[in-house]
């Protein structure tokens, strides 16, 4: 059941940019067989990864994650580095497609909060469950305080937790606030912060939102448009991070984490008065090189 605090987010098919470089019809089938080839093995190998020691389940978990990336011929660019500190940390990051996660897991798979319909998507939702994802019932705001409790708990043991704070998926070229509930785990585990930017460029250098998962579509829906797109570019800037204490509250903890990913993207803020607070962007930088 919705509430008065629900996220909610304007974008939807008119955010979707035009006139974006497609493949052919072959090519997308081609992309969708691989995909859910590497999703069968992932499914089938899944039960042996309890046998592995942490570092080879890591390296199993990012070969799954960067093989979905290969599939849809996904490029990801990645610019500093996202490892573990040597502790817990909370990585937070603005919130525009499914491909978000399948990014930040290809550069170093993590444990996840995430909305609890992700659990029952196809395939997927299974290979989420199994890394350890913590599901929160986005519509139930009686149970946050439980699910901060659980997110805190995980970054005491030392665990990285990812989380999108924006609450719902914008397109890319619009963004909402960083909500600050979930940052008081951060501030509760006694563990930093880091920031994590995404960007997606089309194969003409462009950014695109056709990769955004907003609106009412399905996730199918979403799934073809990425299998459509020529030359797609997923850039993900890592930012330093906000050390243990350096905020005052969860408040300050996420207007910092905010503005740090603004930096990175090189956009400054407008904000449009409306629920959700929409923030466009004003001033994109151009491609920088750096891959991996």
């Amino acid at each position: 059941m919705d509430h008065v605090w629900m996220p909610v987010s304007p974008c939807g098919p008119g955010c979707l940019t035009r006139d974006e470089p497609v493949v052919g019809l072959p090519r997308r089938v081609v992309r969708f067989a691989r995909a859910a080839a590497v999703l069968c093995v992932a499914l089938l190998l899944a039960p042996c990864l309890a046998a592995l020691p942490a570092a080879g389940r890591r390296r199993a978990v990012r070969l799954v994650f960067r093989g979905l990336l290969a599939a849809f011929e996904v490029r990801l660019v990645v610019h500093g580095e996202l490892d573990s500190p040597g502790r817990g940390a909370l990585v937070v990051n603005n919130h525009i497609s499914w491909l978000d996660i399948v990014a930040v897991n290809a550069v170093r798979p993590m444990r996840a909060l995430a909305k609890r319909e992700i659990a029952r998507w196809p395939v997927l939702g299974r290979l989420v469950s199994r890394s350890g994802s913590i599901y929160l019932d986005r519509g139930r705001l009686s149970t946050l305080p439980a699910t901060v409790a659980r997110v805190a708990a995980a970054l005491r043991e030392g665990s990285l937790v990812n989380v999108t704070p924006e609450g719902t998926t914008w397109c890319g070229s619009a963004s909402g606030r960083f909500r600050p509930a979930l940052f008081q785990a951060a501030i509760d585990g006694g563990v930093g912060v880091v920031p994590v930017a995404l960007r997606y460029r089309s194969g003409d250098g462009r950014q695109t939102t056709w990769p955004a998962f907003v609106g009412t579509e399905s996730l199918i829906e979403s799934l073809r448009r990425v299998a459509r797109l020529r030359g797609l570019v997923l850039e993900l800037f890592v930012c330093p991070e906000i050390a243990p204490g350096r905020a005052a509250d969860r408040a300050e903890l996420a207007r910092l984490a905010q503005a740090a990913v603004h930096a990175a993207l090189g956009t400054t803020q407008l904000v449009r008065p409306a629920r959700g607070r929409v923030v466009r962007p004003v001033r994109p930088v151009g491609s920088l090189p750096a891959t991996v």
